[in-house]
């Protein structure tokens, strides 16, 4: 499963993975352990994780989700201690993953939706969260063999 394959829709919890188009909207199926398909008209909104981005500082103004959530496994690798914590450490979780995120515009229930649907893509997706520093490797390896194949 691809990144830009998993939605969220608005008043529903949990996440979803796009299947495919439809007459009267898109299919999805959840990605909890129900596995539960529906059809999402125009009426909802359906929004692509892939286009959702953190709040930042910086120049940009924001950070995409991809990076927020890779940051989060190479520096947790799924502990986040966050079973019972209170809203100032949610607040430093996400400062100590992003420490230029916009205090006043990420409330703490973005940041406790963040470590859900972290949890949630590293139970179902986990090919999501691989870091990039994994691939060349394996593309360099393939080269010689395909240099060899040619001779």
């Amino acid at each position: 499963m691809e990144f830009k394959e998993i939605a969220t829709v608005s008043g529903k919890p949990g996440l979803y993975k796009v299947l495919k188009p439809s007459r009267s909207g898109v299919i999805l199926e959840s990605m909890d352990d129900k596995k539960g398909k529906m059809v999402v008209g125009a009426s909802q909104r359906v929004s692509l994780l892939s286009e959702i981005s953190i709040y930042t500082l910086t120049e940009e103004g924001a950070t995409p989700l991809l990076e927020v959530l890779k940051t989060i496994e190479k520096e947790f690798a799924g502990d986040t201690g966050l079973a019972d914590a209170d809203n100032d450490e949610y607040k430093a979780f996400l400062k100590h993953v992003l420490p230029e995120y916009d205090e006043d515009r990420v409330y703490v229930s973005d940041i406790k939706k963040l470590i859900n649907w972290y949890h949630l893509i590293r139970k179902e997706a986990p090919e999501v969260l691989a870091t990039d520093t994994e691939e060349p490797s394996e593309g360099s390896a393939e080269e010689p063999s395909s240099e060899a194949g040619e001779a």
